[in-house]
């Protein structure tokens, strides 16, 4: 158990920014997406979903990519 809690704290200064980061990106994906009317593909529901389900960076990213309207 301690060997497991000192791996866990040698790590921590990699993960935190890397949470940080992810919730932070997450956070303005869905600001963006209930604040925004239009996009490329599918409807603000669809995002919502992809968003939340695929929360781990890839549905942020996604979004970007594919859904989010250049105006």
């Amino acid at each position: 158990m301690q060997a497991q809690f000192s791996q866990l704290t040698e790590f921590l200064p990699f993960l935190i920014p890397l949470i940080i980061l992810e919730f932070g990106l997450f956070g303005y994906t869905l600001w963006h997406i209930l604040t925004h009317k239009t996009y490329k593909r599918g409807n603000r529901t669809l995002w919502l979903i992809i968003a939340i389900v695929g929360m781990n960076y890839v549905g942020p990213i996604l979004y970007f990519i594919l859904g989010k309207e250049d105006a």
